[in-house]
């Protein structure tokens, strides 16, 4: 098929490379030039692993151009995949006009037989603003680290369709990916996107709550977790693990759009409405425990481990270890970071941060490490903490154990107390 991929930061240089990778005919627009650029050079915007190589197989053979100009698409596209990454602000306000906007450009070079297929994370209710053309809906699915194995190998896709005739469009295109789909309407596969992330965003905001209970009652989080994931009516996969706050933009947008919708329709959803303010709160868990181990942190050296927002990726958007360096820069902590991935600090911190090129060389010297982002090397570097008064602060019980008498370790829902 004839597939044209709008939109090419994270998801649709993936999805434009995925589905080059099974074989159909695809060309990636974005109207942003130096994307492009990037993209033609082989490099995709963000680090995502094997996506480049999947990038340069498609490219090779020839089954995967990019371009930035409506002119330079050249035929009549079968598909018309919108995966734009909803721009999001400080607040989890969705940009949703942006990518309305976009898809209305890119529609002026389609024709009225091209399937209009969104994967954006817009509303529910944002297809029926878009009824002039055939509009169907797949609900973006694909996690930073992982995003190859996800798209290439999904264990089902959800499609929402008006008619048989897309129906049949969207079975074609995803054919040789896979055939566990679950059909339903445009309006559910929009309501079931945001159901899904409201619930892991609950289900987090909820082990995090008993998490902070445990530490108060002298309760092991972990232990508590293993109790609720043997129960079969939540499971061994639930989202049950005591750690840090959630972050990116992914589930708190969908969380404010459900709340957004609840207010526009005059009902009351105190579950929902309680989500983003409880995990707010618990963002505040490692500068609870600074203030709590050394007072006044003017004059402290903290080591931090890990910037980009989550393993095997290299963006800073919405991290919450950048939010926390922000944090320690304004109590007058001396900050040194150390990420395997990424290269550009943010421009304020030129001059106030110290960025290491090592693991163990970001530490000596510091106060207190906090462990922000599970990169395995930092497994391997924390046997060379011995002997190292360090304060550790590792949300998620990444490390393994440290010697005793080697540091004061802290994770949420416990505190294991060296020497």
């Amino acid at each position: 098929m004839k597939v044209c991929v709008l939109g090419l930061w994270h998801l649709g240089a993936v999805t434009a490379a995925g589905l080059a990778e099974v074989g159909h005919q695809v060309t990636g627009l974005d109207f942003d030039a130096a994307t492009v650029a990037s993209l033609r050079t082989g490099v995709a915007p963000v680090f995502e692993p094997g996506l480049n190589e999947l990038i340069g197989r498609g490219a090779a053979a020839q089954r995967l151009r990019f371009v930035a100009l409506l002119e330079e698409l050249g035929q009549d596209m079968d598909v018309l995949w919108v995966t734009y990454d909803t721009p999001v602000d400080e607040n989890d306000n969705a940009d949703t006009n942006f990518v309305l906007a976009q898809i209305e450009r890119a529609l002026t070079a389609m024709s009225a037989d091209t399937l209009l297929l969104v994967s954006s994370q817009l509303p529910v209710g944002s297809m029926r603003r878009l009824e002039h053309a055939r509009v169907a809906c797949i609900p973006e699915n694909l996690r930073l680290g992982r995003a190859v194995k996800d798209f290439l190998q999904p264990e089902r896709i959800v499609a929402g369709v008006r008619s048989e005739r897309d129906r049949q469009t969207v079975r074609e295109l995803l054919s040789p990916i896979t055939v566990a789909i679950e059909w339903m309407s445009v309006e559910a596969a929009e309501m079931t996107k945001h159901a899904i992330n409201a619930f892991l965003a609950a289900s987090v905001v909820f082990a995090n709550e008993i998490a902070s209970l445990c530490e108060a009652v002298g309760a092991d989080a972990k232990e508590v977790e293993r109790g609720l994931k043997s129960d079969s009516r939540i499971g061994p996969r639930a989202y049950l693990a005591p750690g840090g706050a959630f972050a990116g933009g992914t589930l708190a947008r969908d969380v404010a759009y459900l709340n957004e919708i609840s207010r526009e329709q005059g009902l009351l959803t105190p579950l929902l409405s309680s989500v983003l303010p409880s995990n707010e709160l618990h963002k505040g868990w490692v500068q609870r425990h600074l203030r709590a181990r050394f007072g006044n942190l003017a004059g402290v050296t903290v080591a931090v481990w890990g910037l980009a927002y989550k393993p095997n990726t290299s963006t800073l958007r919405r991290s919450l270890a950048v939010e926390l360096c922000n944090w320690m820069i304004d109590q007058g902590v001396t900050v040194r970071v150390q990420d395997p991935m990424v290269e550009d600090l943010p421009q304020h911190w030129a001059g106030v941060v110290t960025r290491c090129n090592d693991p163990v060389s970001a530490v000596q010297g510091a106060d207190a490490l906090i462990v922000a982002t599970e990169w395995p090397v930092y497994k391997t570097a924390a046997a060379q903490l011995a002997g190292m008064p360090l304060v550790v602060l590792d949300a998620n019980r990444f490390l393994p154990e440290l010697d005793a008498g080697t540091a004061l370790y802290l994770a949420v829902g416990t505190a294991r107390a060296g020497g």
